[in-house]
């Protein structure tokens, strides 16, 4: 099991691929469906990390999106855990809503 700070600290042990995101281009790791809950579970920054099928709202682009369908870039020499969205409208983990945000008032 690889430990938080070896996920958080330093490059994943995924090849990645150049992604276009507003402002340029980052890459983009490529991780495969068997490896996604482990990922995502070391580099959730929340508790309790929520399950693959679950939804969350992204605050910039508008949308519900599935968890199990987020990404992860390498950046600035970081790893950012990103929603589906990201390259359009550049939401991190930190802009994960609960689903049903978009309908409070």
């Amino acid at each position: 099991m690889i430990q938080r700070n070896d996920m958080t600290e330093g490059k994943l042990p995924h090849p990645t691929r150049r992604l276009q995101v507003q402002g340029g281009m980052v890459e983009e790791y490529i991780i495969p469906e068997e490896k996604k809950a482990e990922v995502l579970a070391q580099l959730y920054i929340f508790d309790p990390v929520p399950g693959l099928e679950e939804e969350r709202y992204d605050l910039h682009e508008g949308k519900r999106f599935r968890v199990g369908d987020f990404r992860v870039t390498w950046e600035h020499g970081e790893n950012f855990l990103v929603s589906p969205y990201y390259p359009s409208s550049g939401g991190t983990v930190i802009d994960w809503m609960p689903v049903d945000f978009d309908d409070q008032d």
